[in-house]
């Protein structure tokens, strides 16, 4: 009975992070961040659930996405644990335990190829959907 609970609530919380990495994507989206990707990493790794992957085409770019991304979960009752980078802008790291947003800039991404490292991992469908029309 205990582990079906604990199953449960492990759920929850997975669900629950989903929604705030889909905030997060949809954060960076709004300051056109480009190669945007929500990856469930929840089953490989134990430090977290998601990672936020994007990049930004200049530095003022990347220090936007991460501004806007701090304050879209700070009006859900979020503030990262961490924030790292902010100084040279070329990988902003936000940890939030839950999910850990990566912002880079072209170069830089390029070069470290992050989402390569976790294939295994599923994306998660962050878009808004469009509303059917009748």
């Amino acid at each position: 009975m205990r582990q079906t609970q604990e199953l449960g609530l492990r759920e929850e919380v997975l669900l629950k992070a989903s929604q705030l990495a889909k905030i997060a994507a949809r954060a960076a989206e709004e300051k056109n961040a480009e190669d945007i990707l929500v990856l469930n990493v929840a089953q490989l790794l134990v430090v977290t659930d998601f990672f936020i992957i994007c990049t930004g085409s200049s530095t003022r770019q990347v220090r936007a996405i991460a501004d806007n991304v701090r304050e879209k979960l700070a009006a859900k009752g979020r503030k990262p644990f961490s924030v790292e980078g902010k100084d040279k802008l070329q990988w902003v790291l936000l940890d939030y335990s839950d999910l850990i947003v990566h912002i880079f800039d072209k170069p830089t991404r390029d070069y470290y190829q992050l989402e390569r490292l976790w294939i295994d991992a599923p994306s998660l469908d962050w878009a808004v959907k469009p509303a059917k029309k009748k």
